[in-house]
């Protein structure tokens, strides 16, 4: 069976990982795995190293000087199917709306639902979600959105996660306490800052929460993305001005580094206001920190009793703190994150390609 999976980066976003760890699990099933993207950025490779036995291809997609971001997607949207060939391929598997709108007849995994305001980046979400022969949910909560809204009937498979990494990390004493002689003790957050992932509430949180515990700082890792959230920026930039935080913001880790960072940290808050899985959370879970997430449905799904909830900063502050220092939820966290392998994951999969071949 020859597969192709298109993603639409080859920088650490969540579904760009989903990508990369589905394709080395087929591949040992034995499938014959194709990675596509567009190497953006003058990007050479992905930001981690991929088993040799998947293929990479790799689109140019040169910088464009004043593009806007609806300007980009739709040129994104053009440029990958210049080199890309369905019929290479016994399924085409995309795994975002810019690769669902550029390949043609696909199935898609649709890991979260989006919500744009341009005419023409709605009718691309929409398109994305309509015109894939068979559609993919890595949630119940994520599929259920799709029943309602478009009356479409997802496959729910979970996402796997390479708990060994951050369980290794955990275990780690030397890597751990190179991260803590660098930022000190901290409260750690992965996903950049941007709407979806609610940087503004984590920030007001941190804020009440330092007042009790002064000597922890708030540390924000990754950000990688292809929208443009320079206002979000500027008003989160101005939120911590107004209650004096000063966030350390690394920005994207390598990823060989990212478990100790990962396992160093006192807290891992995840206050997202969206999500589909949260694969960054069961990573947490998985180094054995306590994680303290937003209350929704799909993270209830997901996380169980393993974390604790909150639903606005004042109760996300109350949760970092009862969290300080509590192991009482560590061993559910990493059963649970060991219990999601992407090899299940594959399997699924296999399943999920066998019934559902490609339509030319």
């Amino acid at each position: 069976m020859r597969v192709a999976l298109i993603t639409y980066s080859t920088k650490p976003r969540g579904g760009v990982v989903h990508t990369l760890n589905l394709a080395e699990a087929l591949a040992d099933f034995g499938i014959d795995v194709t990675v596509w993207s567009l190497a953006r950025q003058g990007d050479k490779g992905f930001f981690c190293a991929v088993d040799p036995r998947v293929a990479l291809r790799l689109v140019d997609f040169p910088e464009v000087e004043n593009e806007s971001v609806t300007e980009r997607i739709v040129r994104s949207i053009e440029t990958l199917p210049r080199d890309f060939v369905a019929d290479d391929y016994d399924i085409v598997h995309a795994q975002d709306c810019i690769s669902a709108n550029a390949v043609g007849p696909c199935i898609r995994t649709i890991h979260h639902l989006d919500e744009f305001t341009t005419p023409i980046l709605v009718a691309c979400h929409e398109k994305a979600v309509v015109e894939p022969y068979a559609r993919i949910c890595v949630s119940a909560a994520v599929a259920a959105e799709v029943v309602a809204g478009w009356g479409l009937h997802p496959t729910v498979i979970p996402n796997g996660v390479r708990a060994d990494r951050f369980i290794a990390a955990a275990s780690d004493g030397v890597g751990k306490q190179r991260w803590r002689d660098e930022l000190g003790r901290y409260v750690l957050t992965v996903g950049g800052i941007e709407p979806r992932k609610g940087s503004l509430d984590l920030v007001s949180s941190y804020h009440l929460f330092r007042q009790r515990f002064p000597d922890i700082s708030l540390v924000i890792a990754g950000g990688e993305t292809l929208f443009d959230y320079r206002d979000y920026r500027a008003e989160f930039e101005r939120r911590c001005s107004e209650l004096d935080v000063a966030p350390i913001i690394l920005g994207a880790v390598e990823d060989t580094e990212l478990p100790s960072l990962v396992a160093a940290s006192e807290v891992f808050g995840f206050p997202s206001m969206k999500e589909g899985f949260g694969l960054a959370a069961m990573e947490a879970l998985a180094a054995g920190r306590p994680v303290v997430t937003r209350n929704l449905p799909v993270l209830r799904e997901v996380f169980g009793e393993a974390v604790r909830y909150a639903n606005d900063p004042l109760g996300f502050a109350a949760a970092m703190a009862k969290s300080l220092g509590d192991d009482s939820r560590a061993s559910a966290g990493r059963e649970l994150a060991l219990s999601m392998t992407w090899e299940a994951a594959a399997r699924r999969h296999i399943e999920f390609y066998k019934t559902h071949p490609a339509r030319r």
